[in-house]
């Protein structure tokens, strides 16, 4: 029988290792899973590249992990806020890398590495220091720079439902990053405010398929 839920959250989060590279849902705190995020920290993985929208808000999820320098690296679109004055500190002591996407980018690199695409070209960023060391193409008189995709050892991402079998649907645009970040990690670990019984999702609403998704685990377990 296949189940693919959890009985806490920190069996969810078992076995991420030092320096793995995790993609993490949300559009600032819509769709974070905080839950998530606040047992990797007791976790303790360590060295770790985050693949996210921003670098974090205020003391909280993302925030706090940075702030407890258990991240190396992050990948994102949106590293300062008024409120991410964790990210800004390091950043500017040495102590953190970015690399610097422009949204759109990011969600095409996440897509790209999903549908297994081994690149693509994109007009954004061409002619800025965003493009340098980059190849660039002229298409139809436009110029293009090609990004690479982003994959990652693990995603953690929030829904609103999930089945056992890892079919989720999300709460509006909650949804945000989930779907593709599913779709590009080895293993995804789904944080859900309700486990449902096979069957009670409708199969025309279901958004990530379970095939993308490895374990599920309730918010309050």
């Amino acid at each position: 029988m296949i189940d693919k839920t959890c009985a806490s959250l920190e069996q969810a989060v078992a076995g991420i290792p030092d320096g793995a590279t995790i993609m993490i849902g949300g559009f600032g705190n819509a769709g974070m899973p905080a839950a998530l995020i606040d047992a990797l920290l007791a976790q303790g993985a360590r060295e770790l590249t985050i693949v996210n929208n921003n670098a974090g808000n205020g003391e909280t999820g993302l925030a706090a992990l940075i702030r407890e320098k258990r991240v190396r690296k992050m990948i994102c679109s949106f590293p300062r806020q008024h409120d991410s004055h964790h990210f800004d500190a390091l950043y500017r002591a040495g102590e953190i890398e970015l690399e610097l996407t422009p949204q759109g980018n990011l969600a095409e690199r996440i897509r790209a590495a999903g549908a297994g695409i081994g690149g693509f070209f994109t007009p954004t960023g061409y002619g800025t220091l965003l493009a340098e060391g980059k190849e660039t193409r002229v298409i139809d008189g436009r110029h293009y720079v090609l990004e690479s995709p982003i994959h990652a050892d693990f995603a953690l991402i929030k829904a609103l439902r999930g089945d056992r079998w890892g079919n989720l649907v999300y709460r509006k645009t909650a949804r945000n990053f989930g779907p593709i970040m599913a779709m590009a990690a080895k293993v995804t670990i789904a944080q859900v405010a309700e486990v449902v019984e096979l069957g009670d999702i409708d199969p025309e609403t279901v958004v990530t398929p379970g095939i993308f998704v490895q374990r599920v685990v309730k918010e309050a377990a």
